[in-house]
Parts: C-alpha cells; structure tokens; sequence
C-alpha cells in the first residue's frame, strides 16, 4: 500500500482513527484502557487493534492469552504515525 493508501485505510473507520490517536499515548496498548479512555466498547477497541496488527503497525506481546492483550507499537506503526502527524497536522 502507498502512503497515501494506509492513511485512506486508517482515516476510513472511526475506531483506527480513535486508535491512531490513542496510540500516541501508551507504550503499551490495552483495549481496556483505550476503551476506558475513549469512551468506545472494548468490542470495538479489541477489533481495530487485531486490524492494525495484521497490518503489523502494532505487535502483540501476549499472543498466547485470548484475552486481556497487550500490544505495543512497531517500527512500522511508528512511521505511520508520523505520516499522518505531517498530512494532517
């Protein structure tokens, strides 16, 4: 995907925004407390960050639980962030 392409992709669905968003603020990233945080469901929080780690932006760090994960943010995830901070900001 182009550049242009992923933040389409992130800006196209409330919740990656809301996650994009919230990911600036957490090293570690917990459905639970962005849920908490942004007033969304925990429902909706937990599926935009399974898409934005099968989209490798961000990386489970207990893959083996089924719940209560934990992730935190890729290189990749990172330099999307900065492209969406220089396109809209």
């Amino acid at each position: 995907m182009s550049d242009d392409e992923l933040i389409a992709w992130v800006f196209s669905v409330d919740r990656r925004m809301v996650l994009a968003e919230s990911i600036k603020n957490h090293k570690i990233l917990k459905a639970s407390d962005i849920a908490q945080e942004t007033g969304r469901s925990t429902q909706n929080i937990s599926r935009a960050l399974k898409e934005f780690n099968e989209k490798g932006f961000i990386m489970c760090l207990n893959p083996e639980k089924t719940t209560w994960k934990r992730y935190t943010v890729t290189n990749d995830g990172r330099s999307l962030l900065k492209k969406i901070d220089k396109v809209y900001l």
